[in-house]
């Protein structure tokens, strides 16, 4: 059974040994770790895809992280079983591959990158704002409440974190507006459900990606 956690520790040589050994301890199989953040505090951040077996509760793993001293567990969740971390590069290969389909490749790639639950470009149409690309699981902009938040997405001129919806209770929501060539708007808004909380490095690299996307796009 895979299984996503995110950990902060300190950021110094052999924590991240430490927080492995730990973990294999407790009786997880580390499959990858990927580097989110590193702060100016000296604290790092990092993602954890891990395999437990069926006998192995999540709330071992957090208690065996919490031994530890300076770490702390941000969020552990079930993840897709066979699922693979991907790094930004190859993400940013998936989109331009394909000039013409950029900020739709990049909306497929989103969930995966961020580990997100869901992605969306949104775009103003005829009638009010409309879905352009949506990952499969993304919900509708169906409900006034939800039109009115999209409004607002698509008035923003920079990437940060956004108010939830209350038909789509309990997502995060963090919204990223792209221009392409031609002078077309657009904003890519992706959710996760229950957290974590977007990093502000997070933001960052989906913002950068949004302009790369629109810049390809053609």
């Amino acid at each position: 059974m895979a299984f996503l956690l995110r950990v902060e520790l300190p950021d110094v040589p052999g924590s991240l040994g430490a927080l492995a050994s730990a973990l294999g301890g407790a009786g997880a199989d580390i499959e990858a770790i990927e580097i989110v953040e590193h702060r100016a505090d000296g604290v790092a951040v990092d993602d954890v895809l891990l395999e437990l077996p069926p006998r192995l509760m999540p709330d071992a793993l957090v208690t065996a992280c919490h031994a530890l001293e300076g770490v702390r567990v941000h969020w552990i969740s079930r993840y897709n079983a066979g699922a693979n971390l991907r790094m930004d590069l190859e993400a940013v290969e998936a989109f331009t591959q394909e000039p013409g389909k950029a900020v739709e490749n990049l909306v497929s790639v989103v969930p995966d990158t961020f580990r997100t639950d869901w992605a969306m470009a949104v775009r103003r149409g005829e009638d009010g704002p409309e879905v352009w690309h949506a990952s499969p699981a993304a919900p509708r902009l169906k409900g006034d409440d939800v039109v009115e938040a999209a409004n607002g997405w698509l008035r923003l001129r920079t990437t940060h974190a956004v108010d939830g919806v209350s038909a789509w209770d309990s997502i995060l929501l963090t919204a990223s507006p792209g221009r392409l060539r031609d002078g077309t708007g657009f904003v890519v808004v992706v959710g996760r459900r229950g957290g974590p909380e977007f990093l502000p490095s997070e933001i960052a690299r989906l913002g950068h990606m949004v302009s790369l996307a629109a810049s390809v796009q053609h």
